[in-house]
């Protein structure tokens, strides 16, 4: 029987990048999985490329109605919610100074505010099944910043400490909470940061400089994060909540000041 057989995932942001990765990851050991993200044509494209066990949702995180109505088509359709996969984010730059405050409220809004939303209506129906899982992604810049990303740092950081609210508090559901905190990975989001700050170089050449910066040497695949994120939504993980885990090629284990030669 495949990993996930008769289980059904939700994955918020599903139908791009690590969202994406997720929702082929799960659907490819047997799992039912409704995408949810706000653009019609990347969902209709991400249902059409995953398959069968693919079922689509129109519909932005910020809004109780929409999460409300995303899980209510997961029961429908999959007979109930057993992991949800917290994906959906946005990335936008600058200090506390000069970002707008409609420009913060909608980092905090997707990246944090959707957590909550989406966990709000699916921990419901997890307790029915007997438990589940729940799985956010958060960032390495929730342990250490870069300059410039205020509003985007504050909402990772926030993430943490929200898992480990809801891992307390569920974990007596038999829900276990957690989150994944990847550095630099390649998706369509850090393609386009790459585009921005590419200078007079390329964006393919800022990409590749940056995957230096980790010890590795490389930026990670949005493939080996939806394999993390597998492995704590899965019943290998069942003593694991309210854990952040770093995937980051090494880059939080790297100080900054470097010894002279």
């Amino acid at each position: 029987m495949a990993e996930f057989s008769g289980k059904s995932i939700v994955v918020t942001g599903g139908s791009l990048g690590m969202g994406r990765a997720c929702a082929e990851r799960f659907a490819s050991a047997g799992g039912k999985v409704l995408v949810i993200a706000n653009d019609k044509a990347s969902v209709d494209t991400a249902v059409a490329e995953i398959g069968t066990n693919a079922t689509g949702f129109v519909g932005d995180v910020r809004k109780a109605d929409d999460m409300r109505a995303a899980v209510g088509l997961a029961v429908a359709k999959h007979g109930g919610v057993d992991i949800l996969v917290c994906c959906a984010g946005i990335q936008r730059y600058g200090t506390v100074v000069d970002t707008a405050e409609d420009v913060w409220d909608d980092v905090l809004d997707i990246n944090l505010k959707g957590i909550f939303l989406a966990a709000k209506f699916a921990i419901p129906e997890m307790k029915k099944r007997g438990g589940g899982a729940i799985v956010a992604i958060s960032s390495v810049q929730s342990y250490a910043s870069q300059a410039g990303v205020a509003a985007y740092t504050a909402s990772k950081g926030a993430i943490n400490a929200l898992v480990r609210a809801m891992a307390l508090d569920h974990a007596p559901d038999n829900i276990t909470v957690n989150a994944v905190c990847p550095a630099s990975i390649d998706t369509p989001m850090l393609r386009w940061a790459a585009d921005l700050w590419k200078g007079d170089s390329t964006a393919e050449k800022t990409l590749e400089a940056w995957g230096k910066g980790h010890p590795i040497g490389r930026v990670g695949k949005a493939s080996e994060v939806a394999d993390l994120v597998a492995f704590l939504a899965s019943d290998k993980a069942r003593f694991i909540t309210g854990a952040d885990m770093k995937i980051d090629g090494g880059a939080l284990s790297k100080l900054g000041i470097v010894l002279p030669e």
